[in-house]
C-alpha cells in the first residue's frame, strides 16, 4: 500500500509531505509555545521551516535530476521519517542551514558526471562547503567528496585542483568582512569549533539513546545493501553512487568528532542515506518486500519521535 502511494510522484503525494512536514514541525515546536508571542522568535521558526522545507526540494532535486531514482516519492519520505528520529533537529539553525549548504555542493558534484561547466561546479560545491561549515565547522571535511569527485571525472586538469583553495580565498574574505563590520573575533570563532571530541555522552535521557541505536541498525541495514549490489546497477550511476556512499560516511565521521554532540549533526547523513533507502526499495521488486521495510521504518520513526517530545 505504501509502496503504490509513493510509486509516482503526483501532486498528492507532495501534498501529503508538506503537511506531514507541518504537523512533526509544530508538534515538536508547541512544546515550548513562548515563541508564539513573541514576533521575532515566530520569524525565526517560520524562517527555519522554509529551510526545512528547502532541504526536501532539493534532496527530491538531486535524486531526480541525477537519475538516481525514478519518478516516485520514495526520496522525500525516506528524508521525512530518518528525520523523525532526531525531532530536535527542527530547534537547531546551525545544523540544517549547514546541511542546505552541503546539499547544494552535493547537488553540483554529483553533477559533475556530465563534465558540463566542471570548473564552475567544483568551484560551487568547494564555496557552499566552506559557508556550511561557517555554522558548523567540521563540515570542512566535506572537501574530500570535492577531491573524490575530481579524481572520478576531471583529475587531468590541475586548474581543477586548485579550484577548492580559490573557493577558500573567498569565503575567508568574506567572512573576514563580516567579522569586521560585526565585530566577530575571528580566531576566536575557530578556536572554540575547531575542536576534536569522540566522546558520545551526550545522551539526556533513554530515548535518545534508543533513537541512536535504532538508527544505526537501520543505516546497516540500506548501506549493506547498497554495497552489496552496486556492481548490478547501471554503469553509468556507479560514480554517483559511489560519491553517495562517501558522503554518507563523511557525515558520520563529521559526527564522531564534533564537540558539543548531539544526534542533531546527524541531518548530514540523511540525504545520502535518503538515496540508498530509496535505491534499495527501487531494486527490490518485490512489492511485499519493500511494504515491510517501510512498515518498520514508519514505526521506528514515529516511536523515537513521539518517545522524545
Amino acid at each position: 500500500m505504501i509502496t503504490s502511494l509513493f510509486r509516482k510522484s503526483t501532486p498528492l503525494n507532495y501534498s501529503l509531505i508538506v503537511i506531514l512536514i507541518l504537523v512533526f514541525f509544530f508538534l515538536y515546536q508547541i512544546q515550548e509555545p513562548s515563541w508564539v508571542s513573541s514576533s521575532f522568535l515566530a520569524f525565526q521558526k517560520i524562517s527555519l521551516l522554509c529551510f526545512v522545507f528547502a532541504l526536501f526540494f532539493l534532496i527530491n532535486f538531486i535524486v531526480k535530476k541525477n537519475g538516481l531514482s525514478k519518478d516516485n516519492g520514495y526520496s522525500i519520505f525516506f528524508y521525512l521519517l530518518f528525520i523523525l528520529f532526531f525531532p530536535t533537529i527542527f530547534n537547531n539553525p546551525n545544523v540544517i542551514y549547514a546541511n542546505f549548504f552541503i546539499l547544494l555542493a552535493l547537488r553540483r558534484l554529483i553533477s559533475l558526471q556530465s563534465l558540463k561547466a566542471s570548473k564552475e561546479k567544483i568551484f560551487d560545491a568547494s564555496f557552499w562547503i566552506l559557508i556550511a561549515s561557517l555554522f558548523q565547522f567540521w563540515c570542512i571535511l566535506f572537501l574530500i567528496l570535492v577531491f573524490i569527485s575530481i579524481i572520478f571525472h576531471v583529475s587531468r586538469d590541475y586548474r581543477n585542483w586548485v579550484l577548492p583553495f580559490i573557493a577558500l580565498m573567498a569565503v575567508a574574505v568574506i567572512f573576514l568582512l563580516i567579522s569586521l563590520i560585526f565585530h566577530i573575533d575571528a580566531i576566536s570563532f575557530f578556536e572554540k569549533r575547531a575542536v576534536v571530541d569522540f566522546s558520545i555522552d551526550y545522551f539526556k535521557n533513554n530515548y535518545e539513546n534508543g533513537a541512536l541505536s535504532i538508527y544505526v541498525a537501520i543505516v546497516l541495514f540500506f548501506v549493506f545493501s547498497m554495497l552489496t549490489t552496486l556492481s548490478n546497477r547501471p554503469q553509468i550511476v556507479h560514480s554517483s553512487y559511489k560519491k553517495i556512499i562517501a558522503c554518507f560516511f563523511i557525515a558520520v565521521f563529521v559526527y564522531l568528532i564534533s564537540p558539543n554532540k548531539s544526534n542533531d549533526l546527524l541531518l548530514f547523513s540523511i540525504a545520502p542515506l535518503t538515496i540508498m533507502a530509496a535505491s534499495h526499495v527501487e531494486y527490490t521488486q518485490k512489492r511485499l518486500n519493500n511494504d515491510i521495510v517501510f512498515y518498520i521504518v514508519i514505526a521506528c520513526s514515529l516511536f523515537t519521535f513521539f518517545s522524545q517530545l
